[in-house]
């Protein structure tokens, strides 16, 4: 009797070993690619601050070294396959955009630049293009991490929203609440200045709604480092849909927070609350139903979902008269 043959899983287990060490080619390909970008960009500079200045010649070949480095720059982008995920490809588009753009500028400033000297505008665009080579050799490998990167900078824009509009609510007590109504003043000072006692009730929920924003993308975060893949066009397609929606939470916080400001619309303030509870709501559908989420993260998807409800809810009971 022959042998049994190794099973489906470990007999693709080779091209799992071969699909890690394409990527760590593809990630020095690409490390190595901006490091030339960079260093080209050096040499342009320095060609052109102090004499003597190069000949035709030597002229021709900077240029035609800048160009093939800026267009290997290029390969890089239109090299990565679609299916590798649109949130990869944009952030390796964006990086990309950032060098070329740096490169133009950097030549645009010597062009204006008077010959055999060194500007600081001309340090600043070198330094620019050294910036922007050294952020895309530091790409994210994967979709995963492509997702990963750009979560945690969501998070962080509304952490900053948060932080600002607790701080405006220390600050915002009503600034003529010493001062009795007479006569002679008729009323305490500007109105628009500082938050009403209604005004005050409606923001109780409006922070939770954000602090529950904060929350959403922390865990999302979490679970997408913990539980997230890019081995299937599935598993990329789900981290796509992912950032796709997440990335609409920190507009949503932003408008929701400037109406929550005085003079207060309630129902700017319903309305704005209304779209934050919406998208927060499909991030955790769309978190639910994906690779990210066992069995073991359901319960947090529940609670934060239950919590967002609990904050409309209040925020619709408090508004009820501006319909």
């Amino acid at each position: 009797m022959e042998p049994a043959g190794p099973g489906p899983r470990q007999a693709r287990e080779p091209l799992r070993d071969l699909r890690g060490a394409l990527r760590a080619v593809l990630a020095r390909v690409r490390g190595q690619t901006f490091k030339a970008t960079s260093q080209e960009a050096t040499k342009l500079s320095l060609a052109f601050s102090r004499p003597p200045l190069p000949s035709a010649e030597d002229c021709r070949k900077l240029s035609e070294d800048v160009q093939n480095a800026i267009l290997a720059v290029a390969t890089v982008y239109y090299s990565l396959p679609k299916g590798q995920g649109t949130t990869l490809r944009k952030m390796v588009r964006d990086a990309t955009t950032e060098v070329v753009e740096g490169m133009i500028q950097l030549t645009e400033t010597i062009l204006n630049t008077p010959l055999e000297s060194l500007t600081q505008e001309q340090l600043i665009s070198t330094g620019s293009v050294w910036e922007a080579c050294e952020q895309a050799s530091n790409l994210p490998q994967d979709n995963q991490a492509a997702v990963v990167s750009a979560l945690a900078a969501y998070l962080g824009v509304v952490k900053d929203a948060l932080e600002e509009m607790e701080h405006a609510l220390v600050e915002g007590r009503d600034p003529y609440s010493d001062i009795m109504e007479d006569e002679e003043l008729g009323f305490r000072g500007n109105r628009d200045t500082y938050w009403s006692e209604a005004d005050r009730k409606l923001l109780g929920p409006c922070m939770g709604l954000m602090k529950a924003s904060k929350a959403c993308l922390k865990k999302v975060l979490g679970v997408v480092k913990a539980h997230g893949k890019a081995s299937s066009s599935e598993q990329i397609a789900q981290l796509d849909d992912l950032a796709d929606i997440a990335n609409e939470i920190s507009p949503s916080v932003d408008e929701l927070a400037l109406s929550m400001y005085p003079p207060m619309n309630q129902l700017a303030v319903r309305l704005n609350a209304a779209k934050l509870a919406s998208v927060l709501k499909k991030v955790l559908e769309i978190t639910k139903t994906s690779h990210v989420c066992p069995p073991s993260e359901e319960g947090w998807v529940q609670f934060l979902t239950g919590a967002v409800e609990h904050n409309m809810d209040k925020i619709k009971n408090f508004t009820q008269g501006e319909l």
